[in-house]
């Protein structure tokens, strides 16, 4: 299992090994994409390399292209015939003219267009095949409230309810599906005990169970408090300054109360027993109808509490249009946030830099395989978006040049061309600065 390996591993040794793992694959996958396409068009590569700096091992296929490996495993690029330089910037080197098709600054503009554009496009391609697969592997609940398995829970939590019940109605009050299920749960009166009707074995009947929505920890925001305090998901919250919780939701009023100050959380966790933790919430922007707002938060969410839903396996169809809406949903999270952050909705800690990335990628392979998995599709959705924006440099930025030639008939100017790349690797490198700046300061 991938937590045997974090076990035995060093905690930033595996942090980054974790950020390299994920970032090769997107790199590996966005930089094919340019290379086969490529190829398909008639443009020559004459260097494909995951990583700058020294080559650590390299081969020559057939073709001429040298794969390479190198030292520095935070990017990679392919160089095409003539290119001047790793970014494909700038007018091109000479070459004999009757290369110059297999060249990219050869080549018509429809191909040029469909190679730049591969790379952002095969990006959205490895994120949706990822979240279909993770959809395809975990399953998806079932229709119909069945319970899968019983969490762990701390002593003295009545739970009666077995695997394979089909549940009815909670308090008296009908359940038709999950979502029933969770919106019905804060209408009810707190109470460490409800009654569950239940169909087993054909026959209705009621039995004690905990609250729908019990204080149970699912799952812990990265670089938050609760993860900064070793918080994890399955713990169960049993008091919050010493008043005791009986239901998620109490969290958020007791945390906002605080103002700022440190709480104490008296936590139960599986195999440990109870214990206390100091944490103050920090004050974040959070998406709320299409906006944000600022609140209050230690990172923890809530989930199924105690019962864990049954699964079905979804069809290929299926799994596939969940995976194309996650997509959706991570670009349009990512463009929705860019916007609130140039108008100031949201403020500057929201631009998170390499040493972020790599904490998340640790934190969530030490979590399992699947939300590993998950978080690859994610940064792939996001880094194919960033990598559309009219940015020189960018494969966003070729473009807009690519149909600036397509409406007036020519491409930019050579000067025009260096003036603005130059402008664009500032602004970029501007931008990575500033989110490692936000790294270190914003905690």
């Amino acid at each position: 299992m991938i937590q045997d390996i974090i076990a035995a591993s060093g905690g930033l040794a595996w942090t980054l090994l974790a950020f390299v793992i994920a970032l090769s694959i997107i790199v590996g996958v966005h930089e094919y994409g340019h290379y086969i396409v490529a190829r398909w068009c008639g443009i020559r590569s004459e260097v494909f390399s995951l990583g700058f700096g020294p080559r650590l091992w390299s081969r020559r296929d057939r073709r001429g292209t040298l794969w390479q490996v190198a030292a520095i495993p935070l990017g990679g690029y392919v160089r095409f015939l003539g290119d001047e330089n790793a970014a494909s910037a700038g007018p091109g080197q000479r070459v004999d003219p009757q290369l110059a098709r297999q060249t990219l600054g050869g080549a018509p503009l429809w191909a040029r267009f469909a190679t730049v554009a591969a790379g952002p496009a095969f990006n959205f391609v490895l994120a949706i095949a990822v979240f279909a697969g993770v959809v395809l592997w975990q399953g998806v609940a079932t229709d119909r409230v069945v319970v899968g398995e019983l969490a762990p829970a701390p002593p003295g939590v009545v739970n009666e309810l077995r695997p394979g019940d089909e549940v009815l109605a909670v308090g008296g009050r009908p359940v038709a599906d999950w979502g029933a299920l969770f919106r019905l749960a804060p209408t009810l009166p707190a109470a460490p005990v409800q009654d569950w009707t239940v169909r087993r074995e054909g026959a209705e009947r009621v039995v004690r169970g905990p609250d729908p929505m019990p204080p149970r920890i699912s799952g812990v925001a990265p670089r938050s408090p609760a993860a900064a305090v070793d918080l994890r998901a399955g713990d169960v919250i049993l008091a919050i300054d010493g008043r005791p919780v009986t239901r998620f939701d109490e969290l958020r009023p007791a945390v906002e109360a605080a103002a700022g100050r440190p709480v104490v959380l008296r936590v139960w966790r599986e195999g440990a027993g109870e214990a206390d933790y100091a944490l103050a919430a920090r004050e974040q922007d959070l998406p709320v109808d299409g906006g944000y707002e600022k609140r209050l938060l230690i990172g923890v969410t809530g989930g199924d509490g105690y019962i864990l839903p049954a699964t079905r396996r979804p069809g290929m169809i299926e799994a596939l249009g969940a995976g194309v809406r996650q997509t959706w949903e991570v670009v349009w999270g990512s463009l929705s946030g860019l916007v609130a952050m140039v108008t100031g909705q949201i403020g500057r800690c929201n631009l998170s830099g390499a040493i972020s990335i790599a904490e998340v990628a640790g934190q969530a392979a030490s979590t399992g395989t699947g939300n590993f998995l998950w978080l690859i599709g994610v940064l792939s959705a996001g880094i194919g978006f960033l990598n559309l924006l009219p940015i020189p440099v960018l494969d966003g930025g070729h473009l807009a040049f690519y149909t600036w030639e397509a409406l007036t008939g020519r491409p930019p100017s050579d000067a025009a061309l260096r003036v603005l790349t130059t402008l664009g690797m500032a602004f970029v490198l501007t931008l990575m600065v500033f989110g490692l700046s936000n790294d270190i300061l914003c905690r």
